[in-house]
């Protein structure tokens, strides 16, 4: 490990939690791009199992909102 990051690591500790977890997610991507393989998060498998769930059950957006989403987007 280098010098500098290990200097880091003490500092980062003292950090309030939503930064320590900002880092978390940009040291997830790194890994991931090193990889080529993406472990979802527990939150991300939370939401992808709802996602899932809701197409189960016909749960789908109606054409006026995909049109609204596709307006604020410039598409």
């Amino acid at each position: 490990m280098i010098t500098a990051l290990k200097q880091m690591l003490a500092s980062i500790e003292s950090w309030p939690e939503e930064d320590q977890e900002a880092l978390t997610e940009a040291a997830h991507e790194i890994a991931a791009a090193r990889t080529g393989v993406y472990d979802l998060t527990p939150q991300e498998e939370a939401a992808v199992a709802e996602g899932l769930a809701q197409a189960e059950r016909g749960e789908f957006a109606s054409n006026d909102e995909i049109a609204a989403l596709w307006k604020r987007y410039g598409a």
